[in-house]
């Protein structure tokens, strides 16, 4: 594991490298006031083929002050303003944020990883941009995860979405009992996304906010049902 601070243009960020040949792609966001390595220790849990090739981005969000906390300064994808799901992500920090992690893609297809094997998991935050930029990508990704999150801005989807990702699959993930993003917001981005014509799949779990070991699995059978093609 190391910390690829080499770029000034890119996010600093948590690598985690395959034990073999580089052939594909995780780009993993973490959640408000987290770190790439808050995530990073989910790879090995993940037990990938190590035929997949895969390579994970744990990047770190910038440090912002977050109106929500009071102005507080942490790592934020974007500002959190108000407590309402329907004003809470400040849409110029998604904007901002999701450029950054779009820089992140284009850096691995310049080093020689197809779109087409690169994928974009979120946590909360996270996971807003996840959906934000994978569904706006302008090359087929392998797969987007949106982790116990939400939509920004989801009636904007039908004129801004790209067609490259149209079939690109999607899976949703969330705890009954999270109280920080209550599941009817996982619920609405979801059917938004079907909404659109989006191949995307709901998962439930019993948990608050935060990540259980039967969604681990799922993910990893997502993961690897993807980038297998």
């Amino acid at each position: 594991m190391t910390s690829n601070t080499s770029s000034r243009v890119l996010l600093p960020s948590v690598d985690v490298a395959p034990n073999t040949a580089h052939k594909s792609t995780i780009i993993w966001l973490h959640g408000l006031g987290d770190s790439g390595d808050g995530f990073a220790p989910i790879a090995p849990q993940l037990k990938l083929d190590p035929s997949l090739g895969v390579k994970f981005i744990f990047p770190h969000a910038p440090e912002r002050a977050v109106t929500i906390n009071n102005g507080m300064k942490m790592r934020a994808w974007y500002d959190i303003k108000s407590a309402d799901m329907g004003s809470r992500a400040d849409i110029e920090g998604v904007l901002e944020s999701s450029e950054q992690v779009k820089q992140l893609i284009q850096n691995e297809i310049a080093n020689g990883i197809p779109a087409h094997k690169i994928m974009l998991i979120g946590f909360s935050q996270g996971g807003v941009i996840a959906l934000h930029l994978g569904t706006r990508f302008e090359s087929s990704l392998a797969g987007i995860a949106a982790l116990s999150t939400y939509m920004c801005a989801p009636n904007s989807l039908a004129s801004e979405k790209h067609a490259a990702n149209q079939q690109t699959p999607i899976l949703c993930c969330h705890g009954s009992q999270d109280q920080m993003v209550p599941m009817s917001q996982g619920k609405i981005a979801y059917s938004t996304l079907q909404d659109n014509g989006y191949n995307a799949l709901f998962k439930e779990y019993p948990m608050q906010h935060s990540v259980c070991m039967e969604e681990v699995q799922d993910i990893a059978t997502f993961i690897t049902a993807q980038l297998s093609k």
